[in-house]
């Protein structure tokens, strides 16, 4: 049985513990692997939050080393370059390793989607026989919704690449590009190592996904 307090911030009885629906239970009538799965919970996030911790120091100085790394380079050559410039890839002396940093804008679309959308059904309902079957899949995939409800952006952005003349067709996807709206961004850091004497290179994974066990 457990000699751990139980792992929750609220505040219960010496001798209690609290469920997830508020209710008090005295520590006696609690089944020891119901204790247990509290202690392992608690050790896996107590090891998570200082995992995640880690990482966010990693990501911090990392940015803060190359900007100033690529602040000295460019002084060399009488420029300031300063804030995010956007992408930069360095390596090392013997090209084992290579450091990335990325950023990614993020994008929406504003109300003038939908008048695409209306354009676009226009084409579709005027299409319906002759319509090829794998457009009319593309279509419907770029207009579904995500779970965050968001439509997937790049379907949406896809469909400029269609080669349709029909005039309507042309006003929706003019819709769509002046829609584009930048609303915000996202920046990373990528480590990769060279694989053997290959030109290829594979990412050190940073996330739990990718990290073997």
């Amino acid at each position: 049985m457990s000699t751990n307090k139980q792992f929750t911030d609220k505040t219960a009885p010496e001798g209690y513990w609290i469920d997830a629906k508020g209710v008090l239970t005295p520590v006696s009538l609690i089944k020891d692997t119901d204790q247990m799965r509290d202690d392992l919970v608690r050790s896996i996030v107590e090891k998570a939050t200082a995992l995640s911790a880690a990482l966010a120091e990693f990501k911090l100085s990392g940015f803060s080393d190359i900007g100033a790394f690529v602040d000295i380079s460019a002084s060399q050559y009488g420029v300031s370059l300063g804030g995010k410039k956007g992408n930069v890839t360095l390596y090392s002396y013997d090209g084992r390793f290579k450091v990335q940093r990325a950023m990614q804008d993020r994008i929406a679309f504003d109300e003038r989607l939908q008048a695409a959308k209306s354009l676009i059904d226009e084409c579709l309902a005027d299409w319906t026989e002759n319509a090829r079957p794998e457009i009319r899949a593309i279509i419907t995939r770029a207009f579904q919704t995500e779970k965050e409800g968001e439509v997937n952006t790049g379907a949406v952005l896809a469909l400029r690449r269609l080669d349709i003349t029909d005039t309507r067709w042309v006003q929706a996807m003019e819709a769509i590009g002046e829609a584009v709206q930048v609303v915000g961004s996202r920046s990373y850091i990528r480590v990769y190592e060279r694989v053997g004497e290959s030109d290829q290179y594979r990412a050190i994974p940073l996330d739990i996904a990718g990290v073997g066990v």
